[in-house]
């Protein structure tokens, strides 16, 4: 396969929405994260081949055409940012919730033949160029080939519509619980392999350092790879303004590699301290849903766990001076 074209070339991000924006439990396409480091690959999918090789019995290269032959799955899922690799300890609410159409992968790769040594899926992209300083002839990642059960796919679509250019298009990989940094857009190349994959994008990025219990740094590291439990509010908006008396309900979304048990919150006593130099005599008082539950914004509650996409949950929430 020649080398793709880009357009845009170079890193290319698009963040349409802010926390309080985020009211619908499927993003929309046009409002989802997108973050290029190398560019947008703009492909033909009549010409669009995925290389199959490395630790398998019979490698073969799977056509667009072949690769709609196998059973389509639908996986509902966070796609979530992990920040910059350049500021890896500034915290980023870079997120989306979406509906990812494809193969999963296990299928694909069991017409290959599963060599027993495998012990990681290493995938590589068609964009290409520099990031950072380092020049990259592909974008490559890995992931434990164990993940495959967890409904990796090769998606060719969002939404139940084609992948836009920007989000990978014709085939991307789509990792559900894992930063979307795993999941290789303008997907090109996936290889079974014993260790994991060299390169900038798993060597001298995308891994955190591994800390002591005490918060000292053990000179160790582990990849980005599954998503940490966390959460944002989406109502009441910042800047908001409550009346004192009336009863209001603070909702937000939670979520996390696998979904989330329990959702829990609560409010915190203002300090006297705090309230003269807010200017005013104020407190808070709340009560929460139930939490093994998780309340929709329509007020319709749904069960929590088992699954990556978010959960919305909320409490009550009374404000008082």
């Amino acid at each position: 396969m020649d080398r793709a074209k880009l357009d845009p070339s170079g890193f290319f991000r698009r963040i349409p929405l802010l926390p309080h924006q985020m009211t619908d439990r499927v993003t929309r396409v046009g409002d989802m994260i997108v973050l290029c480091h190398l560019g947008v690959p703009r492909l033909d999918r009549d010409a669009w081949t995925l290389a199959i090789g490395g630790l398998v019995d019979r490698p073969r290269s799977l056509t667009f055409a072949e690769l709609l032959r196998f059973p389509k799955h639908e996986v509902q899922t966070i796609h979530q940012c992990a920040g910059s690799p350049l500021a890896p300890r500034e915290p980023t609410r870079r997120i989306c919730n979406v509906t990812w159409g494809g193969a999963r992968l296990g299928e694909i790769l069991e017409t290959c033949g599963i060599r027993p040594e495998a012990r990681f899926v290493w995938s590589s992209g068609a964009d290409h160029g520099e990031f950072g300083g380092v020049s990259a002839d592909r974008y490559v990642k890995d992931l434990p080939l164990s993940r495959l059960a967890d409904d990796v796919l090769v998606a060719y679509e969002v939404n139940g519509a084609t992948l836009p250019a920007e989000n990978g298009f014709p085939a991307r990989l789509v990792v559900p619980g894992f930063y979307g940094t795993n999941s290789v857009k303008w997907l090109t190349g996936i290889r079974l392999e014993a260790g994991r994959a060299p390169g900038p994008f798993t060597t001298r990025w995308y891994n955190d350092p591994v800390l002591a219990t005490d918060g000292t740094d053990t000179g160790r590291t582990e990849p980005v790879w599954s998503i940490a439990p966390e959460s944002l509010i989406v109502s009441p908006r910042p800047g908001a303004q409550l009346s004192r008396g009336v009863e209001c309900v603070v909702w937000g979304w939670a979520w996390a590699d696998r979904g989330i048990a329990r959702a829990a919150a609560g409010t915190a006593p203002i300090s006297r301290a705090g309230r003269a130099e807010a200017g005013r005599n104020s407190s808070c008082a709340g009560r929460l849903r139930r939490p093994e539950l998780s309340a929709s914004p329509r007020g319709r509650p749904e069960r929590m766990g088992g699954s990556s996409r978010w959960q919305a949950g909320g409490m009550r929430f009374t404000p008082w001076m």
